[in-house]
Order: C-alpha cells, then sequence, then structure tokens
C-alpha cells in the first residue's frame, strides 16, 4: 500500500506521546517513507536475531512483544496497541533484534524501512535525538518496573501493570483504555507469578471495584484508584 494510506492514519498516530510530540517535519518525513502493512494474527513479524527492519506502529489490532523462554514457553513484556510505536532498538544500534513480535489478532501497522530511516538520518542527523527519546521513555518503564519487583509487592505490581497497558505504556497521558487486552497467564508471566496467584489478586481488585473480570481481558473500573494502589504509601 502506498504512503498517503498510511498518512491517513496521522490523527490516530498524533493521539501517542511520542508520534505526537515529534515536529511537523519529522512527522511529514515518517509518513511519507512508510507503507501499510498487515499482520495476521499469530504471525511472525520478527524473530529474536532478525537484522533490523524499520520502526513500526500499531494503528489497528495488537502485537505481542515476546522473549522464548528455556521451557518453549513465550514470555510476554508489552502489548503494542494504537498508537504504539516498536522496533527502534535495532534501529539506534544496528544490531540484532532483541525479541519477537508476533500478531495478537489481525492487525495494521504503520511500516517506515530500515533503508528509509537510515537516509532520513543521515539527511537530517539531529532527528536520532527524537528515536533515542522513543527508547529512552520505554527504559524508563522497564527501571520503574524491575525497581517495582524488590520493592513492591505483587499486588501493587499487578496494579501498576494494570495501569500501563491501559495507559500504552506511557504513549497516553491524557487519556486510557478501559480495556486491557491480557489473560490471566499473560499477565502471570509478565509478573513472573502464577495464573492461580493472578487470578486470586484480580478477585480481589473487582471486589474492591477496581477492574471487572471477562473472558480475556480486564475491564478497568477505576484507573486513580489502582494508580493508588500502585503507589506505595508516602510517594
Amino acid at each position: 500500500m502506498d504512503a498517503k494510506n498510511a498518512a491517513a492514519y496521522v490523527g490516530l498516530l498524533e493521539t501517542g506521546r511520542w508520534f505526537g510530540g515529534l515536529p511537523d517535519e519529522l512527522r511529514r518525513e515518517l509518513l511519507g517513507a512508510s507503507y501499510l502493512k498487515k499482520l495476521a494474527k499469530s504471525a511472525r513479524l520478527f524473530a529474536r536475531g532478525d537484522d533490523p527492519s524499520g520502526l513500526f506502529a500499531v494503528v489497528t489490532g495488537a502485537v505481542r512483544i515476546s522473549a522464548a523462554m528455556p521451557s518453549g514457553r513465550e514470555a510476554l513484556l508489552a502489548l503494542a496497541e494504537p498508537p504504539m510505536w516498536f522496533g527502534e532498538i535495532a534501529v539506534l544500534d544496528g544490531r540484532p533484534r532483541t525479541h519477537d513480535a508476533i500478531g495478537a489478532e489481525e492487525s495494521l501497522l504503520v511500516h517506515v524501512p530500515q533503508a528509509a530511516l537510515e537516509a532520513l538520518l543521515e539527511r537530517e542527523p539531529r532527528h536520532w535525538r527524537h528515536l533515542g527519546a522513543l527508547a529512552s521513555s520505554k527504559l524508563r518503564l522497564m527501571f520503574d518496573f524491575v525497581e517495582g519487583a524488590a520493592n513492591l509487592t505483587l499486588g501493587m505490581r499487578l496494579a501498576q501493570l494494570l495501569v500501563l497497558a491501559a495507559e500504552r505504556y506511557g504513549e497516553w497521558n491524557d487519556r486510557s483504555s478501559r480495556v486491557v487486552d491480557l489473560r490471566q497467564e499473560q499477565l502471570a508471566g509478565m509478573l513472573s507469578t502464577s495464573r492461580q496467584t493472578v487470578n486470586q489478586l484480580l478477585k480481589e481488585l473487582e471486589a474492591r471495584g477496581r477492574v471487572r473480570l471477562a473472558y480475556g481481558h480486564v475491564e478497568i473500573a477505576d484507573l486513580e484508584g489502582l494508580r493508588a494502589d500502585g503507589t506505595p504509601e508516602g510517594q
């Protein structure tokens, strides 16, 4: 598909903190170099160890960002949903992909190919800073989550994770999703615990009016309450 079709999603992409905060010139350059890519459910977009292939944004559907465990199970790290961008690490360092990206459902992506990105950054090296900002925003979230694993209870970490997912891992700062499309086994994998433990904690949150449980997803009933549940007292 051509760039005009990708540009049709500019309104959606601008609701994201990263893309919406870019200079107008860079937004135009990225969309002008991009095209739309369909990804089927369970299809692999790229695998750990693959060569860099550019930058992606989800405009419909969802993509699982994951790693394979020694046991063969998938360790889910994040669920990329609209308007999230991903793939920047390999773009920045030119090294192989760090994780797998797999369609969680039938999805449509904006793809800025590696060669086009490299040409753009060669012409305008000042734009490297903006790619670095995309990576560093995710690094901050990772540091916070790792710190939480050492200092917070499992229930607090679950509350934080649900807030992160509802706010698209920092991509939204003035809105949130009412539904978190993560199954209990996926939440358990992200928290390094059992599905039974997550089920018990979710039921406790439901009893307190924070969430409503449904098959295959969690509905957010009280986002601010969840945020407070994930924050240590005094902070």
